[in-house]
């Protein structure tokens, strides 16, 4: 990365803030939870322009078009790469404070070396440039990771997901990036929804188990989640709406499992404990494969029926749920620790008003931890709230460090916008002398933490 003096986005306030920055500005990415695809880093097809490279999949700046009032034939609707990025650049050139703004300068800036700010103004002059780069230098998946200098890359997989993509890059040495899956269970959660009894089906194929039963539901999601384990899988993950209220015994989470099977109607209590049965079901799982656990709450899913329909899912329609009583949460960690299985875990939420309450609770159980700034509180306020919060409440060495939840290949110059919060926010606090263990706390705060979570440690 460049000397921050020079950069276009710039957010260190004091002199000890460019003094820690020095000290992790060039650290390895550890990318934890993304949702790049791992087809693309195999194909490693150029891309085409950087209308493609920047739109085609990514529902932030997907809302911010729609903010702007921008027509949805220019978002995900059928025109041309060129029309979608005139108008994206209009709507990002007076989107003050959004923190999209910054991120689409550090973008340009550090793939493309152009530091002119997008504007309608100057997107006929970007795109030809950027596009020129992109052909002279054939940019594609594999070279944006290795400019970006990513160590590890775990993606977001279904239990389902064949990894067909995560074995060949790993069998053909494809990238010096370990990328590997993460079994991300949102589909056995959503016991709900019409299709789970196909997805069921699904899951037993792919586990070689035949589900007619819990004890056989769980028998094919440990096979999935040994077949994922041997494939390198660190990290689980969950982010549906809600969250259980109560946790069911076998016998009774057995019975309203079979109903839900039998596509049945199933009350909203016997829902409520086969759910939290599972939850605590996969806590010990994890645990006992040394993996981490990720929770992602406070979330509403699907908003807008209509485009829903038109759109399909994680098309920017989802949006902070509200939120509740955290004693829900307590109660399944307090489960699973009960039962000797109590897996590494990191708690996010979309809701700011939560971070308190999860903050204190976290505290009660070893290597528990509140989640970096995540989705629509991941701009400056949200990171320094965040911050502020886990240094006051908790040890500030205990956050595990940023995680891009991108879509892009492009997004991870959001790194460096978080070292940066990073190193300001402990720069402030130096009482005005050079401290070596605010430099400790910075590398931690920005690759150590990760990587050893990474490692096993």
């Amino acid at each position: 990365m460049a000397e921050c003096k020079d950069k276009v986005v710039n957010l260190l306030k004091t002199k000890y803030a460019k003094l820690l920055y020095d000290n992790v500005k060039d650290l390895p990415i550890i990318d934890y939870h993304c949702h790049l695809s791992p087809k693309e880093i195999y194909e490693d097809l150029p891309f085409n322009n950087i209308g493609d490279m920047w739109l085609a999949g990514d529902h932030y700046k997907w809302r911010l078009m729609r903010a702007y009032g921008i027509d949805e034939k220019y978002i995900t609707g059928d025109a041309d790469w060129k029309e979608k990025f005139l108008l994206f650049a209009k709507a990002v050139g007076s989107a003050y404070g959004n923190p999209i703004k910054d991120w689409v300068a550090l973008e340009l800036e550090f793939f493309f070396g152009i530091t002119t700010p997008l504007n309608e103004a100057t997107a006929e002059e970007i795109w030809e440039t950027a596009n020129k780069v992109i052909a002279e230098k054939k940019l594609s998946p594999r070279k944006l990771i290795e400019m970006a200098n990513v160590e590890y890359i775990a993606t977001t997989d279904d239990p389902c997901d064949d990894l067909n993509y995560h074995k060949l890059i790993a069998e053909q040495g494809l990238l010096k990036a370990k990328v590997v899956p993460s079994f991300r269970v949102d589909n056995i959660a959503l016991a709900r929804d019409k299709a789970y009894p196909e997805y069921i089906a699904r899951l037993a194929k792919a586990g070689g188990v035949e589900i007619k039963d819990l004890a056989s539901l769980e028998n094919a999601i440990l096979a999935r989640m040994d077949y994922f384990v041997d494939l390198g899988c660190k990290f689980s993950d969950v982010g549906v709406q809600g969250f259980p209220k109560s946790v069911a015994d076998f016998d009774k989470a057995d019975k309203t499992f079979k109903k839900l099977l039998a596509g049945k109607a199933v009350d909203d209590e016997d829902f409520d404990g086969f759910w939290g049965y599972l939850y605590v079901f996969l806590g010990k799982a994890y645990a006992d494969r040394g993996m981490v656990m990720q929770l992602h709450l406070a979330v509403t899913r699907n908003s807008n029926t209509v485009m829903f329909e038109k759109c399909g899912r994680d098309a920017g329609f989802d949006c902070v749920g509200d939120a509740f009583d955290v004693s829900y949460i307590r109660n399944i960690i307090d489960k699973m620790n009960m039962g000797g299985g109590l897996p590494k875990t990191i708690i996010y939420t979309l809701n700011p008003t939560m971070y308190y309450p999860l903050v204190t609770m976290c505290g009660a159980f070893k290597d528990v931890v509140i989640g970096v700034s995540w989705w629509f509180c991941d701009h400056k306020r949200g990171m320094y709230d965040t911050l502020e919060t886990l240094s006051e409440l908790s040890h500030i060495s205990s956050l595990v460090g940023m995680l891009t939840d991108s879509r892009s290949f492009l997004s991870y110059t959001r790194h460096d916008y978080y070292r940066q919060i990073v190193c300001d926010f402990l720069g402030g606090l130096m009482g005005g002398e050079k401290d070596a263990y605010a430099i400790e706390v910075a590398k931690a705060l920005c690759y150590g933490n990760a990587k050893k979570l990474v490692e096993g440690e």
